[in-house]
């Protein structure tokens, strides 16, 4: 997965100065056989900035994400976070590396049921060795944070879907991890709550300096972002 010298020259770079680029793509390209299904993608995410990922319905944006997570395998090009060249993980390593440096939003939620609501969101903390009153602390701070204080002991059925979202976003953050992925995160919502979802989202990305990168079909969630990236078969372009 090594781009070619012009590929690598064409892509975008940090301006003097700034900053290091948390994300980096370099004419990334996917295909399902000899069918692509993005090719060209190229674009960087400064720390804390938040990026929204628009597009035709089909066109690869929730694959582009898992890419980006390293959950899903790409055929062109390189994905750097935080330095980290992605293709250079085997599958135990990159999932080493998720678990400390991805907090991913899920549109489906993906809360465990057997798990009450501290423990879900916990879960990261759990899997990295952090127990103990520190952790507990932060997890009843975002619990608080995101609307939910007073609701951990409860299991994910006795929820709304809104609160299940808020779970779930109180998840991706426990950790305080440097890369945050949304997938359609306000997608079932009500407006309200919705709002309050990426609020929550772009606080605390700016707070902990990461980049946030968002995939979404609602054009109220894209304008909330830093800048509109519109993904094609053929690669990215900004949107006005």
């Amino acid at each position: 997965m090594t781009p070619s010298t012009d590929a690598a020259q064409k892509a975008p770079r940090v301006a003097r100065g700034q900053p290091p680029a948390a994300v980096e793509l370099i004419a990334v390209g996917k295909h399902y056989g000899t069918v692509p299904v993005f090719q060209n993608v190229s674009f960087q995410v400064a720390p804390g900035e938040f990026v929204a990922i628009v597009g035709d319905s089909g066109v690869g944006k929730s694959t582009l994400l898992n890419c980006l997570a390293g959950l899903d395998h790409w055929d062109r090009g390189r994905i750097l976070v935080h330095g980290t060249d992605l293709a250079s993980l085997d599958d135990n390593a990159r999932a080493l590396w998720r678990r400390a440096q991805v907090g991913f939003v899920f549109q489906a939620f993906h809360v465990l049921p057997h798990l009450d609501v501290a423990q879900n969101v916990a879960l990261p903390l759990m899997l990295l060795g952090q127990h103990g009153p520190d952790a507990h602390a932060r997890v009843q701070s975002l619990l608080d944070t995101v609307g939910l204080g007073g609701l951990g002991s409860r299991l994910p059925q006795q929820l709304s879907g809104g609160q299940l979202q808020r779970v779930a976003m109180a998840r991706a953050l426990v950790h305080r991890p440097g890369l945050l992925l949304a997938d359609e995160p306000t997608g079932n919502l009500d407006p309200d709550t919705a709002q309050r979802i990426l609020d929550v989202l772009q606080t605390q990305s700016r707070e902990q300096g990461a980049a946030l990168v968002l995939v979404t079909h609602s054009e109220t969630a894209a304008a909330r972002a830093d800048r509109v990236l519109r993904l094609r078969a053929t690669g990215i372009e900004n949107s006005p």
